[in-house]
């Protein structure tokens, strides 16, 4: 094939896409998959000087779509040229600080929503626009005042358009996904979808934001670099996100890319990379446009964590609780550092309402190194088939039941699934930490020794374990050690290894702080439960179901036989942290967070996973993100780790 016939079956796939994407809202390519293609394209036309009238290249932005008024931006809206490597970005940043040595850039989000400009006159919201293709927008005015972040009134006065991004949290992508039939696919989608639609009540379900970070225009007052923007617009009430920041040096911008990596995950926004942009006007003027990019801005994308792929089968497994979840196996890709071949469907109600069909493919997301999920269909194929729900449980064969949205296997003290995993769970580090007793370790047992129960652990002795394959005199001496000095674990830990539905190691470590006893938790009524605080309904109920369960009396009585006694715990009421509230960010040179949350709660305090006017302190380690901005944002004092340890001597 030559290149011309290259490029243009380049363009009419990128064009298809475009209108699945902008138009019909649906699209069936990640992006990362997207831009793949449109590079392609792009060093096509740079290698043999040539582009066809239509190529996507020359357009800034996406086709307009007919369904609203359209109209001629005042000031023409250019997208970003964009790297994807530090050593991009360096060699972009050098050529600028080659000219202009003394540069300071402003350091921002990317933020992954739908670009709105908002024109303000005699200090009223008077008309909405989107990007559309970056000379011509369309009018959504109606749509975009449903946003309750939107100021509809400024104590500006003159004209003035303010740009910003549309989006859609991912909590209330979660919540209205609960709430709706049909799901989003995706907080972007949902974003574009809203305003686009044409009736205004649509957009205000979806409970949309706006951040914004540009005055493309502007009467009366002449602003002039970017940090005179964002004060500009905070001035005006306008919401500008607290993670943008004036920096100098490229290490600095380097730094804060890492922090960013690393936090975007946690953050309730969706970001897929960060912007910077020459903070002095002046020099961006100097600088100028190429026909599709402004030279003096530039985005950096973090490395793809959503691609495509096809659904090759679906297979269900039972957890510790007898949940059966799906897992989907699928085509390999290599996502976020990794290869992919499976991915969660979370529940078959799941299934149905993101419409998943063995032999379709998906949009498959992987974020901070979890198991991988689902997020969506993509597109159908003509071999695309139903999967099928399983009647019976996959492990023991027995009945399943129905509870809400989830699926279980009832046979929880038969089910060899169940009681391999209930085990596992009962020795794993957070738990009562026998080191050496892995799930494969674990599988061994049930079979060669019929190990049901996790009292049974203490049964076996040396020339047991010596019968084993690959347990030689060291292996068998640690594994049987480890398993007697587990008997006398922190009354949190031992709370957490019973496996009680609801408790994780933060409710254990409550529940083991207020309560002090194993006697008095196992013995506490419903009202005392609930009466504690951050432990809901539904977990009170769970305890109070487990002490009430003959087979849980039967291995507390057993474990209680065989020597387990776990390790009373005082209420911790007083210290020099009593009362206080941490949130950790960063890397920390001498502690893990698990150390630094137990050195914290041990002295009185309490770690928190997100910063607000309540918290007292931020313990800030190496590479510091958002968290830490938010913090110095709100006036939250900043403490480092050398003062941290010198409190705690």
């Amino acid at each position: 094939m030559d290149y011309k016939s290259r490029m243009r079956e380049l363009i009419e796939q990128i064009n298809l896409h475009n209108y699945n994407y902008y138009i019909l809202d649906n699209p069936t390519i990640s992006d990362a998959e997207y831009d793949k293609l449109l590079d392609e394209l792009m060093n096509l036309e740079k290698q043999y000087n040539f582009a066809f009238d239509d190529s996507p290249s020359k357009r800034v932005g996406a086709e307009v779509t007919s369904n609203f008024e359209k109209e001629p931006h005042k000031v023409p809206l250019y997208s970003l040229d964009k790297r994807q490597s530090k050593e991009e970005l360096k060699a972009w940043y050098d050529e600028i600080m080659a000219k202009y040595p003394q540069t300071e850039f402003s350091f921002e989000y990317k933020f992954d929503g739908l670009t709105i400009t908002i024109l303000y006159e005699n200090g009223v919201f008077t008309k909405a626009m989107t990007r559309g293709n970056g000379i011509i927008g369309e009018v959504v005015t109606n749509q975009v005042k449903t946003i309750k972040s939107i100021p509809l009134s400024i104590p500006y006065k003159n004209t003035v358009i303010v740009q910003g991004e549309a989006i859609m949290l991912k909590s209330e992508l979660e919540k209205y996904n609960q709430r709706n039939s049909e799901p989003l696919k995706n907080v972007r989608n949902a974003a574009a979808g809203a305003i686009r639609n044409l009736n205004p009540q649509i957009t205000k379900e979806r409970n949309l934001d706006m951040y914004f970070y540009a005055v493309p225009y502007i009467e009366g007052k002449e602003l002039n670099s970017q940090k005179q923007v964002f004060e500009f617009l905070k001035q005006n009430r306008f919401k500008v996100h607290e993670a943008n920041k004036i920096v100098e040096s490229f290490d600095e911008i380097s730094s804060l890319i890492d922090s960013v990596d690393k936090e975007k995950d946690v953050i309730d926004i969706l970001i897929d990379g960060v912007v910077l942009k020459i903070n002095d006007f002046n020099t961006c003027k100097e600088l100028g446009h190429t026909s599709r990019f402004p030279k003096f801005a530039i985005a950096y994308k973090f490395a793809p964590q959503e691609l495509t792929s096809k659904v090759l089968d679906v297979r269900f497994q039972v957890g510790r609780t007898g949940k059966i979840t799906p897992l989907a196996i699928i085509e390999p890709i290599f996502l976020a550092g990794a290869t992919i071949q499976r991915a969660t469907l979370n529940n078959y109600s799941d299934i149905k309402r993101k419409h998943i069909k063995i032999n379709s493919y998906v949009f498959v997301r992987r974020s901070n190194e979890v198991i991988p999920e689902i997020m969506g269909l993509a597109t159908d194929t003509p071999e695309s088939k139903e999967i099928i729900m399983p009647t019976t449980c996959p492990s023991c064969g027995m009945p399943l039941k129905q509870e809400d949205i989830e699926t279980y296997c009832t046979n929880t003290w038969g089910c060899p699934a169940q009681i391999k995993k209930r085990i596992v769970h009962f020795c794993s580090k957070d738990a009562m930490n026998i080191e050496g007793v892995s799930e494969k370790t674990i599988d061994t047992f049930y079979n060669t020794f019929n190990i049901r129960y996790p009292y049974e652990l203490y049964d076996l002795d040396k020339s047991d374990l010596l019968k084993l394959d690959k347990f030689k005199d060291k292996k068998t001496n640690n594994v049987f050690e480890n398993i007697q000095n587990s008997k006398t674990p922190t009354l949190d830990k031992f709370i957490y290894a019973l496996g009680i539905k609801n408790i994780g190691k933060t409710t254990a470590k409550d529940l083991a702080k207020h309560f002090g006893e194993f006697d008095k938790f196992a013995s506490a009524s419903y009202e005392e439960l609930i009466d504690i605080e951050d432990i809901a309904e539904i977990t009170a109920q769970g305890i109070i179901d487990f002490f009430a369960d003959k087979n849980n009396v039967h291995l507390l009585q057993e474990l209680k036989k065989r020597g387990v006694e776990p390790q009373s715990l005082e209420k911790i009421s007083s210290g020099i942290f009593s009362g206080m509230t941490f949130v950790l960010t960063g890397t920390l040179e001498n502690f893990t967070r698990d150390e630094a949350t137990n050195e914290i709660e041990a002295r009185g305090g309490k770690v928190s996973s997100s910063v607000s006017r309540n918290t007292s302190f931020v313990l800030a380690g190496d590479n510091a993100g958002s968290k830490l901005i938010k913090a110095q944002t709100l006036g939250v004092p900043i403490m480092t780790e050398s003062e941290f340890m010198n409190k705690i001597k």
